[in-house]
């Protein structure tokens, strides 16, 4: 700190140099001048400078290092010992903050009917699906059936997306933890793509060796639902596996497919917001937003996502589920 301020004082060091070299030229060039007389007064000069120098740099810094150490830059208890210019930078940081405080308020209040404005018209949305769920079962057409109910179903999910990642933020206010039968949440899920998995000849073979496990079975279904989406819309005529197991005195739950498989140099990314593939980068159908946030769900669930893959030879996720340990973090949320 002592160099950047000699660096700011510079001038004034400067013109003092320049002031004493000016002083013993004229005595050089003027006998009539002591030069012994005129280096003695340089000397007390420069002594009682260095003095000064080291008297402002306690003064001036101060507010300074107080500034940057400050948790808060608005505290300027003690602005009556503050000079001119420093009261004229504590007064400008006050009114920008103030004005700031104002702009991310304003800010968080628009976001915030957005997103309540948003999650109302998905919830509006809902229910001419669901009557339009209704009106496709009706019909006789079983390719025309099968055909729409993928597209509703397509809609659907996206719309559960989106419902879900509004709600992704604030989820700690609604995780319910508690014993969650594994059987009925993936059967749920499957239930749920069974029109394209048959569309697609996918089917599933689920072996659970372990069936309960301690976690907010709600959020569960969520990141099920996008793993397992995900594994259908990237396999064709095969079976996606389901099964559990112990592993390190840790429940695991794996989901295998045998599609297309992900490039080693993506498998870092792909659970980055927005990130599709680089192997299959014209993939339109691929938003980057699945696999983001079933991560991001299973944060506060405790809960670990890993990833073996290879192109051509299919996926395998593997969610670890927390220790008994770890439950009292996530019911203390």
């Amino acid at each position: 700190m002592f160099i950047n301020y000699l660096k700011e004082r510079r001038s004034w060091i400067l013109l003092f140099l320049l002031l004493q070299f000016l002083l013993v030229f004229i005595a050089y060039i003027d006998s009539a001048v002591s030069i012994q007389s005129i280096l003695y007064y340089v000397f007390l000069s420069a002594l009682l400078f260095v003095i000064f120098i080291l008297i402002r740099y306690q003064k001036e810094v101060k507010f300074y290092l107080d500034m940057k150490e400050a948790e808060d830059l608005l505290d300027f208890s003690d602005r009556e010992q503050l000079s001119p210019f420093e009261g004229m930078v504590a007064e400008s940081i006050t009114y920008h903050f103030e004005t700031l405080k104002k702009s991310v308020s304003k800010s968080e209040r628009r976001l915030d009917q957005e997103k309540d404005e948003l999650l109302s018209w998905i919830h509006e949305v809902k229910t001419p699906l669901t009557a339009l769920k209704l009106m496709i079962d009706r019909l006789e057409d079983q390719a025309l059936k099968r055909e729409m109910t993928y597209e509703w179903l397509r809609i659907h999910l996206l719309l559960d997306q989106q419902l879900h990642q509004k709600r992704i933020p604030f989820m700690e206010n609604d995780l319910y933890i508690e014993q969650t039968d594994l059987e009925s949440v993936i059967f749920g899920e499957v239930k749920t793509l069974q029109s394209w998995c048959i569309q697609k000849g996918i089917g599933f073979d689920i072996d659970l060796e372990y069936n309960e496990v301690m976690t907010d079975g709600k959020w569960l279904s969520f990141i099920l639902r996008q793993l397992l989406t995900n594994a259908v819309k990237y396999s064709d005529a095969s079976d996606i596996q389901i099964k559990s197991a112990e592993r390190e005195g840790q429940i695991i739950l794996e989901i295998a497919d045998e599609g297309r498989g992900i490039d080693s140099r993506d498998l870092p990314r792909i659970f980055e917001k927005g990130f599709t593939s680089t192997a299959h980068h014209q993939d339109h159908a691929a938003t980057g937003m699945g696999l983001y946030l079933a991560k991001q769900a299973a944060e506060p669930l405790k809960i670990m996502i890993d990833v073996e893959s290879a192109p051509g030879e299919g996926s395998t996720f593997t969610l670890t589920f927390p220790k008994s340990n770890e439950f009292v973090q996530i019911t203390g949320m």
